[in-house]
């Protein structure tokens, strides 16, 4: 039996959002658990599609010991400030100086973390925590799909297990395969590791593994890693809206030798490389969604959705823009339902007001968005929530949702569902907490990219990705960029980033 510590620190960081991560994010529940430190931990994670759980449950089958360590996660949101990255890390850095000694760690990040002093929150992490334990101790690391994997986290990580699935189902899978793996390297077994860094970032819409080519890329994947001497394969596709040197897709091959490992990687860039054409799709404008939308919807028993994706919490964005609303209002596209919207100004008016009342506000766009204001109307408050509920969907599933009052609110015949906490519209208990079926609309407007697919594409007519204005630009030749490194393409097949701009 080994001593195995756990713990974790999470966060997707989009360097152009408005709002910064502080300490508070990560202490409070949402739709994760709120920071936990020590034995709690593994109560809070149980029975929640989380990397951590899937950990725990594995390590535990293996007979093992587990030394909880302190973890946390915060919605996706810009840098993370100074101080909460500072405490945090002196939280988890201090825990596993008193567990010592250990015989392995596993830690769940995300890849894509940064602070506002650090491009890269957990190269600099792990370098602190191998300073720490020594170069012999075994170090797993549990990765998002969208990390963007730098060398210092391949230098100071013994393996690093990415997820494979977009919208991410596997993530509990994916602790338990990093379990499996710290086992194997607790017991001995060597790890030689080979990263490779492809030359195009990938927009988030369409790193989707259920749609080629990522689905094709991730069966290759599996394929190759069952070959001799293979301990473990990984392609993080990268998150793009964060503004670093090493942003970017990824590929991470482990073997038993350095050239077992180097011929996996290898082989896995050239198809990645040579998908790049395959990763674009159509676009549309809202007003265009909305009327394809509705010219489909007349002849099907099945949603439309619209997926909303520039205003997707789940990418950094504070999930209250009104763009694809006000479209569905101009179209008078009544019976269509958008979800969610956080104002939890607008949602305690509600409140106040109760059922079946008529309020006047300005609902949304409080971000400060340049040129964005607020949708002021009259609205009808259809349902209240507590915005405390179980998740069911693949997602989110067994998660303990915390998003504040809620409500369910009606202008000219479009319905919006209001949250006071942010949250991607990933589950169709969202919508239910406030009284609508989502398969029974006609319409659905989803601030998400792509998780939304795991609850939601069985029950879709069609999806179209609508680009709204928001902060997370589906288009990255509008972002301000300075700190890529230089020749990365910034679109698929797009023109190469030159170098910092003023």
């Amino acid at each position: 039996m080994a001593r195995l510590a756990i713990g974790g620190f999470v966060h997707e960081t989009n360097t152009f959002a408005p709002t910064k991560a502080r300490f508070e994010h990560f202490a409070m529940a949402d739709g994760w658990p709120a920071l936990v430190r020590g034995a709690a931990l593994i109560e809070a994670v149980k029975g929640i599609n989380l990397p951590a759980a899937g950990f725990v449950e594995a390590t535990q089958a293996l007979g093992h010991e587990l030394v909880p360590l302190t973890w946390c996660s915060a919605t996706p949101l810009a840098h993370v400030e100074r101080d909460a990255y500072e405490r945090i890390a002196a939280m988890l850095l201090a825990d596993i100086g008193s567990a010592m000694p250990l015989d392995g760690l596993y830690l769940d990040l995300h890849g894509a973390m940064v602070a506002e002093h650090l491009e890269d929150g957990e190269g600099e992490l792990l370098r602190r925590i191998r300073a720490l334990v020594g170069e012999t101790l075994p170090i797993v690391v549990g990765l998002d799909l969208h990390a963007n994997v730098t060398e210092s986290m391949t230098r100071h990580a013994s393996a690093l297990v990415a997820f494979r699935t977009y919208p991410h189902v596997d993530m509990a899978e994916t602790g338990a395969r990093a379990a499996r793996l710290l086992d194997r390297l607790v017991q001995g077994t060597p790890c030689y590791r080979a990263m490779r860094k492809t030359p195009f970032l990938i927009p988030l819409t369409w790193q989707c593994t259920l749609i080629e080519p990522a689905s094709s890329i991730y069966r290759r994947l599996e394929e190759l890693e069952r070959e001799p001497g293979m301990l473990s394969m990984s392609f993080a596709a990268g998150f793009p809206p964060a503004d670093i040197r090493e942003c970017g897709p990824a590929v991470i091959a482990q073997a038993t030798s350095q050239a077992a490992a180097d011929r996996a990687a290898d082989l896995l860039e050239a198809l990645v490389e040579k998908s790049e054409p395959a990763f674009a799709g159509r676009l549309w404008k809202p007003d265009e969604a909305v009327a394809e939308a509705m010219v489909r919807e007349a002849r099907s028993a099945k949603p439309v959705i619209l997926a909303d994706t520039q205003d997707n919490p789940g990418a950094g964005t504070n999930s209250d823009t009104m763009g694809v609303f006000a479209a569905l209002v101009r179209a008078h596209a009544k019976g269509a339902v958008v979800g969610l919207v956080c104002d939890p100004e607008s949602a305690a008016r509600a409140h106040e007001a109760g059922e079946g009342r008529t309020i006047e506000i300005g609902l949304g766009n409080k971000s400060g968005l340049p040129g964005l204001t607020p949708y002021h109307g009259r609205f009808t408050v259809e349902r209240l929530g507590s915005g405390s509920f179980t998740a069911t969907g693949p997602f989110y599933l067994g998660s303990r949702m915390q998003l504040g009052p809620m409500a369910l609110l009606e202008h000219e015949g479009v319905r919006v569902v209001v949250s006071s906490r942010k949250q991607q519209a990933a589950d169709r208990s969202m919508f239910r907490h406030v009284g609508i079926e989502p398969e029974r609309q006609k319409i659905l407007a989803l601030k998400s990219s792509v998780h939304f697919r795991a609850d939601f594409q069985a029950i879709a007519e069609e999806i179209l990705v609508v680009v709204s204005p928001g902060p997370n630009l589906a288009d990255h030749l509008q972002l301000p960029y300075k700190h890529l490194r230089p020749g990365l393409r910034l679109m698929p097949l797009g023109p190469s980033f030159g170098g910092a701009r003023p």
